[in-house]
């Protein structure tokens, strides 16, 4: 009963199922056995068992898939349950915990680390600050297989230590050791999931901009790029200030390059203006250019390039600046953990490139740049 009753009540031998042994429908090798609580320790209950006690809590006390202990007798008796429906055993079988064993260890890689299961599912949570790799193709085709879930974060995911990155567990309650073996198989040796930690780069930052440069106005462009490469632990080498003049710029990059700078960010500068010349310094020091122009907006002026050592220097336009999150945020992550991106790598940020530019920004959780995470 309910009202004042501490327990869900639920049938000792429900119509519909008869005393005994049977099959579940739809589930071959599947069966349940209905037995008195007293006899049920050593088996695997196949339903939670609730408690409702008004205006104090309504949970379960047990769940599905609890093996039963002498201990847990007495609990159930209490809560009204002299009989139990319980799981047969079956060697050809796996029991979703077992299963979702299995799926973790599908996806565990370096810094990654498994909750402890919980009704059938265990989570994969991040170890370190990073950039989260997942293997598109290969989770879908597992995704595929009949009864299997493994659910993740999208690919190339900037994530910090203690966040969920996936969660994994089977649908039914127990599933066929065959099913397991297919799951391992097409899976393959190589892990679903990488966490590539950042990696502590030595930065040089170079504004352009005569108006900064003649200090007609104070540069606000260094700040904000303090703040996001303080995100990642960067060594700031320095910030050095130019004139709109090629070959100022040109020096100045050259001189962070020869300082050692693992990275270059040149801001401003990046219109078609007859005074914009970061593209052509750029240019000018030998780097190979990936992209001029990016379908992201904001930042669809990014250029993107490599110098002959394999260093990126970047070219950053002024909404950068201006926005909480651009094109520069969704390479960043990627180039910090020492990625090489290429053309193809821009052109698909076209898709979920279209920031909404919301009141209060959440990025990086909202679909900006997500649709192009390959």
């Amino acid at each position: 009963m309910l009202g004042n009753s501490p327990v869900d009540p639920q049938p000792a031998e429900p119509a519909f199922f008869p005393a005994g042994s049977f099959s579940v429908p739809g589930k071959a090798g599947l069966c349940m056995k209905l037995i008195r609580t007293e006899d049920a320790v050593g088996h695997v209950l196949c339903h939670d068992i609730t408690q409702i006690i008004r205006g104090v809590t309504k949970d379960s006390v047990f769940r599905k898939g609890h093996i039963v202990t002498p201990e847990d007798i007495p609990v159930l008796l209490s809560v009204g349950k002299e009989h139990l429906y319980v799981w047969e055993k079956d060697d050809s079988m796996l029991h979703e915990n077992e299963a979702a064993e299995i799926l973790f260890g599908l996806c565990k890689n370096e810094h990654i680390a498994p909750t402890p299961v919980k009704e059938g599912k265990i989570e994969c949570i991040a170890q370190i600050d990073g950039l989260l790799k997942v293997d598109v193709q290969r989770l879908t085709q597992i995704n595929s297989i009949p009864d299997i879930m493994i659910a993740t974060r999208q690919t190339n995911y900037p994530v910090r230590k203690g966040e969920k990155l996936a969660g994994t567990r089977i649908i039914p309650l127990v599933i066929e050791k065959a099913r397991m073996e297919e799951v391992r198989r097409i899976a393959g040796e190589k892990p679903l999931l990488e966490l590539k930690p950042y990696l502590r780069k030595k930065v040089g930052i170079v504004t352009t901009g005569s108006e900064v440069y003649h200090g007609r106005i104070q540069d606000a462009f260094g700040p904000v790029l303090r703040d996001k490469f303080a995100a990642y632990d960067a060594e700031i080498l320095g910030q050095t200030i130019a004139d709109d003049k090629t070959e100022m710029i040109r020096e100045a990059i050259q001189a962070f390059l020869d300082q050692g700078a693992d990275l270059v960010v040149c801001s401003g500068g990046m219109s078609v203006d007859p005074d914009d010349v970061t593209p052509t310094a750029i240019q000018s020091t030998g780097a190979r250019i990936v992209s001029y122009g990016a379908p992201v907006l904001p930042g669809a002026m990014f250029l993107l390039a490599y110098t002959p050592a394999g260093v990126p220097v970047l070219g950053l336009p002024g909404c950068v600046m201006y926005h909480d999150a651009t094109v520069f945020d969704l390479v960043l992550p990627r180039i910090m953990a020492g990625e090489v991106i290429e053309k193809r790598d821009l052109a698909a940020l076209g898709h979920g490139g279209l920031c909404l530019q919301c009141p209060t920004c959440h990025y990086p959780a909202c679909g900006f740049g997500k649709g192009g995470l390959v």
